[in-house]
């Protein structure tokens, strides 16, 4: 009897996973052999190409992936000179992913070097950062001048003296060099490729043959799976967004217990509990004259800019969100982006809706037009007022300044993580 059982137990699970085989619906990690709209098989000799598998948009170097939703965009603190252009307000960002730290000079150094070796020398030239951004007629700064850059002891510190209309440049250079080198890996079996077993084998075959079907002029087509979207300036947005972290305040459901002046919790600008406490959140300018403090453990750890990985991460896991350098961001800056906005992903790419005849700079009677762009997070040099994420400013996208760095972002695409 206990057989027969075992006999009627086994056939009924067969049944079950039979079934369930069978009503497994395709999504886009798991297309299916066959179209379901034409019963036509994918990746047949001379067919239609598509990943059998695709496990999601793989996470480019030194990206953290930074998980959308609704937020209050806009200034917390009070606004001391009375501009009243980032008044509070709802809106939603799409998930998306932000480099770690800011761009630091080695990588800058790298771009350089890839510039400089398949480029024309104008435009290598036009790639270099401003390194008299550090002098100053009354300043003896020198040594940042001639050594900031290219000396190794600064090879991790942000970049500065670079543009906004450069750091886009970087961004469109970083895209084709981590695609290419990720086509690359994933076309020729990549370095770690080792001994699969024949279904593998032949599933690996399969999709490599696709790739390679649509490999050509040193890019893969974005169908493979094997490109990443575009390295880009993060929008106003999407910086503020990730700067205040909210998701460290959430404690049930949609609630969030606080808001946030800073990246972290609290108006202090020291830790404050834990083993820890009292250490300095960020680097920033204390007052007139006084950019460090005292020698000692009480001070910022920093007269100028410190490395890209000093002082804790938010809750994103991002460094240096506050403090240590500003950062550019996409937006061309207008006064009124808090009136005429999109809230969804809201972003001001030109004069839409305000256009720049109306302020009058060819008459002098501004600085802004549709090349001003906004810079956020304050720096080394600027007090703690400028590190509020809300807070914001603006300077010809062909100007650097020695406070001035940026980090990449990407749009998250397809599949929740």
């Amino acid at each position: 009897m206990m057989r027969i059982a075992s006999v009627y137990l086994l056939g009924a699970l067969v049944l079950l996973t039979t079934a369930c085989k069978k009503n497994k619906r395709p999504d886009s990690g798991h297309i299916g052999k066959n179209s379901t709209a034409t019963g036509i098989a994918y990746n047949a000799k001379e067919g239609f190409s598509t990943p059998k598998s695709f496990k999601g948009q793989p996470t480019g170097p030194n990206l953290v992936y930074i998980e959308g939703g609704r937020f209050v965009m806009g200034s917390l603190e009070e606004d001391v000179a009375g501009v009243h252009d980032n008044v509070e307000r709802t809106v939603t960002v799409q998930s998306f992913f932000m480099d770690e730290t800011e761009i630091a000079n080695v990588h800058y150094l790298e771009y350089l070097y890839a510039v400089q070796k398949d480029s024309s020398q104008e435009f290598y030239e036009s790639a270099l950062p401003d390194t008299t951004v550090w002098a100053g007629e009354m300043a003896f700064n020198d040594t940042y001048v001639d050594q900031y850059l290219r000396y190794p002891g600064f090879r991790m510190y942000p970049v500065v003296g670079v543009s906004w209309v450069q750091a886009q440049d970087y961004s469109a250079w970083r895209t084709g060099a981590v695609n290419n080198d990720l086509a690359r890996k994933a076309t020729s079996g990549g370095k770690k490729a080792g001994r699969k077993k024949k279904g593998e084998e032949a599933a690996t075959d399969a999709t490599a043959e696709a790739a390679s079907k649509q490999y050509s002029g040193g890019r893969a087509a974005i169908e493979t799976g094997y490109v990443l979207p575009n390295y880009r300036l993060p929008t106003e947005a999407e910086w503020e967004y990730a700067a205040k972290a909210l998701i460290g305040t959430q404690y049930l459901d949609e609630n969030q217990s606080n808001q946030r002046i800073y990246p972290w919790d609290g108006s202090s600008m020291r830790k404050s509990s834990g083993k820890k406490k009292g250490t300095m959140l960020a680097n920033y300018k204390r007052g007139r004259g006084d950019y460090a403090g005292i020698a000692g453990k009480t001070n910022d750890g920093a007269i100028i800019t410190d490395e890209v990985y000093s002082y804790p991460p938010n809750d994103f896991g991002l460094y240096n969100m506050a403090g240590n350098v500003n950062e550019w961001v996409w937006d061309v800056y207008r006064p009124t982006t808090f009136q005429t906005f999109n809230d969804l992903n809201p972003v001001r790419r030109d004069g839409y809706l305000d256009d720049e005849k109306n302020y009058g700079k060819k008459d002098n009677n501004s600085l802004l037009d549709n090349r001003t762009r906004v810079y956020k997070g304050g720096s080394w040099a600027d007090i703690a007022y400028w590190l509020a994420p809300g807070t914001r400013r603006y300077m010809d996208q062909d100007s650097a300044t020695a406070t001035i760095g940026f980090r990449c972002s990407m749009i998250a695409s397809g599949r929740k993580r």
